[in-house]
Order: C-alpha cells, then structure tokens, then sequence
C-alpha cells in the first residue's frame, strides 16, 4: 500500500497512511419487484405467450404491481471491513446482496464493485442428488478453483465442515443432510478460498456454536487477506462477534450506518429485544 509523502518543505511532517480502498459503492440505489396482478398468472400458456409479448404496454395496462424492496441506499464499503446486514423481516437485507452481487437489475442508482463479489445463502444450489465430496469440486471449481486447489484444500474444507465428525456422510448424497449439514458445508467450501467481496446471507446461523465460532474465526482471516464480508443475520451476537459496522436497513430504507455496537443499541430498542 502507498503512503502520501512527508510535506516538501522538509518539516517532518508525520507520513500518514493512504485512504483505504473501497470495494463496494452504492449510489442511490432502488431495487423495485415487478408482482403480476390477480388474474396475470391464471390461463393457458399461449396467453402466457401472448402476455409477454405486450409487455411493452404500460405497467398499469398489463396489471403489474411494483414493490419497492430497497429505497435510495447509499454506502461505501472499503477492503479489510466486516459489515453486519440486520433489519426486521422483508427489510430489504437479502435483495440489496443479490443485487450487489449482480443477481438482481437496480431501479435507479448504480452499484460499483472491485473484484469479483461471491454470495452465500443457506439456499446457495449444491446438486442434492451428488455426493458431499462431488459437491465439494464442483462448488470450488465454481468459485474460480482449480481441479488441483480443490484437491489440496478438500481434506480442510471436510474437517472445517465437522460433515463426518458422526459418521462417513461426506461420501452420501446431499439429499441425506439435515439443513444444518447443508449450510455447514456450503460455507466450508466458500471460505476455502479468499474473496474479494464475500456475502453470507444466513449462513451461519444454522451451524451449532462450536461451527459457528470456527466460521467467525475464518471471516477475520478473510478480512487479513484484503477482502470484505458482509453478514446477514438476525442473531446479533453473530453480528457483535464479528462485525466492526453495521448497515441497519428497515422497509427497504437506510435507517442507520455505523459502529457495531452504536447500531446495534439503536435497533434493539426499536425491535425491544
């Protein structure tokens, strides 16, 4: 990293550290759901067809219902940082990662990104019907891996998983996991490799606390390795154990931007817990 040089006066000036480098920038962002009317989803599939092919129409003639997810959020996110996502229920916190990671169109506004963002959820698609280990290559092969990468970390994503630590599951099909099995290994695969941007939406809260305390261990190597992690979580001491900011979204609004604990205050007095 540069440095910004002493005054050239020769005074000694102290040399101060370079600004830090942002990784994500929201500017003005809406995110806005198209829902079809009453009667748009019933009929044949040729009205389908056909209601597709007027979609040039207005809006209000074809029927369609806009919900406005996310409204006006601006940020800036800088490399290094972990930032807690908490809002009450259908507050926006999963949509605005989608569209970060490029997943979902934005309204208005612009979303800028340095390096490739990856998301994580506890829904993030593994091939039920594979195997853990067939799961484990091709999930790091999709993360930009190589066949040999894999291969070299595989022992340790199995291990940080605890996927076998009751028996030989790793060489079952997905389909046989419990939910919490599922979560633990998708997120063992993804932090087997370090990321520019890393999103976990959910996914450590079904992992027990013995998981759970590995995984924030292997967010603060995430953050020393140059990346940024955004966590999304409803369990606030997820978010106070790993988080040094906190992004407090409610009804798709920006309510608050800030310390981990200043926010925190704020929102648990709005929700009374």
């Amino acid at each position: 990293m540069t440095k910004e040089a002493g005054r050239p006066d020769g005074s000694g000036a102290a040399v101060r550290d370079a600004a830090p480098v942002p990784t994500v920038i929201a500017d003005g962002v809406d995110i806005v759901y198209r829902v079809n009317g009453t009667g748009a989803g019933r009929g044949t599939a040729t009205a389908a067809l056909n209601r597709m092919l007027r979609r040039r129409r207005t809006e209000q003639a074809a029927g369609v219902r806009r919900v406005h997810a996310v409204r006006n959020v601006s940020f800036t996110a800088y490399r290094g940082e972990a930032i807690g996502l908490i809002g009450t229920n259908g507050s926006g916190k999963s949509t605005l990662l989608k569209a970060v990671a490029g997943l979902l169109p934005v309204e208005n506004g612009r979303i800028y990104t340095d390096g490739q963002p990856s998301l994580l959820g506890v829904n993030a698609a593994l091939m039920n019907d594979l195997t853990g280990e067939r799961n484990v290559f091709l999930g790091g092969l999709a993360m930009g891996m190589s066949r040999e990468q894999v291969k070299e970390r595989y022992q340790e994503i199995v291990d940080f998983s605890g996927i076998n630590e009751k028996g030989d599951f790793i060489t079952l099909p997905m389909r046989t996991y419990s939910s919490g099995m599922a979560a633990r290994l998708r997120f063992s695969i993804a932090a087997a490799k370090d990321h520019d941007v890393l999103m976990i939406d959910e996914a450590l809260a079904t992992g027990d606390r013995k998981f759970q305390k590995r995984s924030e261990a292997r967010i603060r190597e995430l953050r020393k390795h140059a990346g940024t992690v955004f966590l999304v979580s409803h369990n606030n001491k997820s978010i106070r154990d790993t988080c040094d900011r906190v992004l407090w979204l409610e009804r798709g609004e920006l309510r608050m931007d800030g310390p981990t604990g200043e926010v925190l205050k704020e929102y648990e007095k709005f929700t009374g817990k």
